[in-house]
């Protein structure tokens, strides 16, 4: 049986927006230890972690020479700094005299690096500037001039990757979407308006998996019928890539009356700067009705990259999944970039690390939409960088009422996978992007990458 909903399926062959043909990755259940087992976790560290691109940050988080931002992936931190020639370098932020960490802040600008330690100092690009009380030292210690230790880094549409073994192929190569994907959306003119960091207790391919389909929406999210479809066009990517188109501003298929214009659907409106008390036609003529709103405004504010992204693109979700870790939910007005941090330690544990972007415009008409869920008076203006919200796992965080439903669904599942009674992932085709991803994973710890 094939599941092949399409969002349009009038989309022109070259469209970004057309169904992908399909990639048979088997039907095979998979041992569920892969969901709790120390020993599968050390695979996972020993064969893929290091072999990968890991999305860092974000460039605009460092727009001028000498802000750096700090990433974490299990018991590395790496510091990322902007060069003077505008280039972007990474280096392991760990001192090379005693291993003290050299940045402390996750995020800052600095003219060089002084480790709090014993004081030495390095530049930004990662040479020694200075060894304090070097006469005391063997001159032949420390003859190699010892600096910070750089890793391979790169730079796509607006966004900071790292590798740790410097061995994989290069980011253009690796990343698995089509040309134009990412760059039609300017993450590069997007700054980040939160950042939020909570501990939730599953494994980080729970974490995964749980946002990798929609085939839960009706069951967990049941406030969305009216404003979104369920059945979500799914489309597979090389190298473990792959997207869902989340149709908004559409009731559900699943919702029988489908004309009246509900409050859902009103506040969708309300959202794209229209006026719903105005609105004449019914709920199946309200997307096309945002879509058209959205662009004529994009036009008078001289918002040029909306002519690269299709109607469909102005009103649904492009929810996309970069290898490993990271779902970037893509939209016009801003990105919503979510990476699953795996435990260093425990593998029933992971960092769930929300960043959401916008791109502010200042103008009454074009405000935050209220997907992105951000608290009262959050500054969306871009001039400060907000910072990092630390949450303890058990913690209450507010992250939106769809998220704070998601904290519960993955703590569930991350027990269930550990039970007796449970052989292995049953995937439908809905969730295909999820056994894409699993199949790519185990190309890793299974050596074949």
């Amino acid at each position: 049986m094939s599941f092949d909903y399409q969002v349009n399926p009038d989309a022109p062959v070259d469209s970004l927006e057309r169904k992908r043909p399909p990639i048979d990755n088997g039907a095979q259940i998979l041992d569920p230890a892969r969901y709790h087992s120390p020993e599968f976790m050390q695979l996972e560290w020993q064969r893929m972690w290091p072999k990968v691109w890991l999305l860092a940050g974000v460039t605009s988080d460092i727009p001028e020479a000498g802000d750096y931002f700090t990433f974490e992936i299990g018991h590395e931190s790496i510091l990322i700094t902007r060069q003077d020639d505008g280039s972007v370098k990474a280096f392991y932020n760990v001192c090379p005299h005693r291993a003290n960490r050299v940045a402390l802040n996750t995020h800052g600008s600095v003219d060089h690096f002084t480790c709090a330690f014993h004081g030495w100092k390095f530049h930004c690009n990662g040479s020694l500037k200075a060894i304090t009380d070097e006469e005391t030292f063997n001159p032949s210690l420390v003859a190699h001039r010892p600096g910070l230790t750089e890793l391979r880094c790169d730079t796509h549409a607006g966004l900071v990757f790292v590798n740790l073994d410097g061995k994989a192929p290069p980011l253009a190569e690796w990343i698995g979407l089509p040309k134009g994907y990412l760059e039609n959306y300017r993450i590069d003119e997007m700054h980040a308006v939160r950042h939020v960091r909570t501990v939730w207790s599953a494994n980080w391919k729970v974490g995964v998996d749980s946002f990798y389909e929609t085939y839960h929406l009706p069951h967990i999210h049941p406030q969305t019928q009216t404003v979104m479809g369920d059945f979500s066009q799914y489309d597979l990517y090389p190298n473990g890539f792959s997207r869902m188109i989340v149709p908004l501003c559409r009731k559900s298929h699943r919702v029988a009356d489908q004309d009246t214009v509900d409050a859902g659907l009103r506040f969708m409106m309300t959202d794209a700067g229209m006026d719903p008390d105005s609105f004449t036609g019914n709920a199946r003529e309200v997307r096309a009705a945002v879509q058209q709103s959205k662009r004529a405004r994009a036009q008078r504010l001289g918002l040029t990259h909306y002519e690269k992204l299709t109607d469909g693109q102005l009103t649904d979700s492009w929810a996309t999944g970069l290898f490993p870790n990271v779902q970037i939910g893509c939209h016009p007005e801003g990105v919503f970039i979510m990476r699953f941090l795996p435990h260093p330690d425990d593998p029933k544990k992971f960092f769930y690390d929300n960043i959401t972007m916008f791109r502010h415009v200042d103008d009454p008409t074009y405000f935050v939409p209220a997907w992105m869920g951000l608290p009262k008076d959050t500054d969306v203006t871009g001039r400060t960088r907000p910072k990092l919200e630390i949450h303890p796992e058990g913690a209450v965080t507010d992250l939106g009422e769809v998220l704070n439903q998601d904290v519960e669904l993955v703590h569930s599942v991350g027990e269930g996978s550990r039970s007796r009674g449970f052989k292995g992932p049953i995937w439908s085709e809905q969730e295909s992007r999820i056994r894409h991803f699993h199949r790519e994973l185990d190309r890793y710890v299974k050596g074949e990458k």
